[in-house]
C-alpha cells in the first residue's frame, strides 16, 4: 500500500473532541474533571456512554460492545471532530475485529492517545488515515506536572502538520546512531502493545518506516522477547530506521535495544520525550517524517 496518508488538519477553538474509554476505566473521580480540561484547552468535549462503564471486568472501561458502540458513534456524529481515548490500560485488541473497518474510512477522524491506543492507532494507519500518538486526561493531564503535556498537546491539535514543523531534542543519546537523513512515515507506538498485533490484520505495512518505540514496566528480557518477536517477522530488517521514546519504570533496557537495532546500520534516533512519563510530547502517527540523528530533528 502507498504510503498516502490523510492529512491531521488543525483543530480550530470551539472543535469537538468526543472521548472514547476502548481500554480500562478511569480511576475514581477523574472522568468528572475531564470536560473541564478540555474545555481549558479551548475546545469543546462530549463523552461517549462507555467511559462510565461498569464491565464486569475490572480491567475493562465498560463491556465490549457497548466500548465498540462508542467508537463507531463518534465517527458518526457530525458534531466529533476528533476521537479522544480517556486512558489506556488493556481492551482495545479485544475490539480489533468487531471495528468497521469501511466506517472508519468514510469518515476519517484523527485519533488521540497512546499506550494501549497503540492497537487503534496502527488500525487507523492500515486503513491510511493518521493519528496523534499523544498524552490523554485520565492518565497524563491530572498527573502531578501533567499540565505541561495538555499545553503541548494543544498546540500541536491547533497546528496540525501545517505548516512544517520541526522538534529538537537537545542533548545527545548514547544510543543514537547517526547516518544519511531518512524520510519515510512515522509508526509504532507502545511496543509491548505493537508486537501483540503481530499474525493479525491491525498492524500497517512497515517497508520503508521510521519505526517509533516506548514502554512502560517492561525488564529488559520482554523488551528482548518483542524486538525478537519483530525481527523474526521481517518489520525490523523492513524500517528505514528507529525513534526510541521512553522505557520507563524498568531496569534500563538500553543494552537489549542497542543489541537489536544497530547491527541493523539503519539511523537510531534515542532519547524522544515521548512515552509513559513527562514529558509526553505529541508524534503524528501516519504521515511521512524526516529524521534527522545527527541534528536530533524530527521533522513533519
Amino acid at each position: 500500500m502507498p504510503f498516502d496518508f490523510n492529512p491531521l488538519p488543525p483543530l480550530d477553538a470551539g472543535a469537538c473532541l468526543g472521548v472514547i474509554a476502548p481500554a480500562g476505566p478511569p480511576k475514581p473521580g477523574l472522568l468528572e474533571q475531564v470536560p473541564a480540561q478540555i474545555e481549558a484547552m479551548g475546545y469543546r468535549a462530549k463523552l461517549f456512554p462507555g467511559c462510565a462503564g461498569p464491565s464486569h471486568l475490572d480491567f475493562l472501561a465498560a463491556p465490549d460492545a457497548e466500548r465498540l458502540s462508542d467508537l463507531h458513534a463518534a465517527l458518526l456524529d457530525p458534531e466529533v471532530d476528533a476521537l479522544l481515548c480517556l486512558r489506556g490500560g488493556y481492551g482495545c485488541l479485544r475490539l480489533l475485529d468487531g471495528i468497521d473497518r469501511a466506517l472508519l474510512r468514510a469518515h476519517p477522524k484523527p485519533l488521540i492517545g497512546y499506550s494501549d491506543i497503540t492497537t487503534l492507532l496502527a488500525l487507523w494507519n492500515r486503513e491510511g488515515l493518521a493519528g496523534w500518538h499523544a498524552p490523554m486526561p485520565a492518565s497524563d493531564w491530572l498527573a502531578a506536572g501533567g499540565e505541561a503535556d495538555r499545553q503541548t498537546l494543544a498546540a500541536a491539535l491547533r497546528r496540525g502538520l501545517e505548516p512544517e514543523w520541526t522538534e529538537r531534542l537537545a542533548e545527545p543519546h548514547p544510543l543514537s546512531r547517526p547516518a544519511p537523513v531518512v524520510h519515510g512515515p512515522l509508526l509504532g507506538g507502545n511496543l509491548s502493545v505493537w508486537a501483540s498485533g503481530l499474525a493479525t490484520d491491525g498492524l500497517p505495512p512497515v517497508d520503508g518506516a521510521i519505526l517509533f518505540f516506548e514502554d512502560i514496566s517492561e525488564d529488559p528480557y520482554r523488551v528482548d522477547r518483542y524486538l525478537t518477536q519483530l525481527r523474526l517477522a521481517g518489520q525490523l530488517d523492513a524500517a528505514a530506521g528507529f525513534l526510541l521514546g521512553r522505557f520507563s519504570e524498568a531496569a534500563d533496557a538500553s543494552a537489549v535495544l542497542a543489541d537489536h537495532l544497530h547491527p541493523l546500520n539503519k539511523p537510531v534516533l534515542a532519547g524522544w520525550p515521548s512515552g509513559h512519563g513527562q514529558p509526553n510530547r505529541p508524534l503524528p502517527l501516519g504521515p511521512v517524517v524526516r529524521m534527522d540523528v545527527a541534528a536530533r530533528q524530527l521533522s513533519w
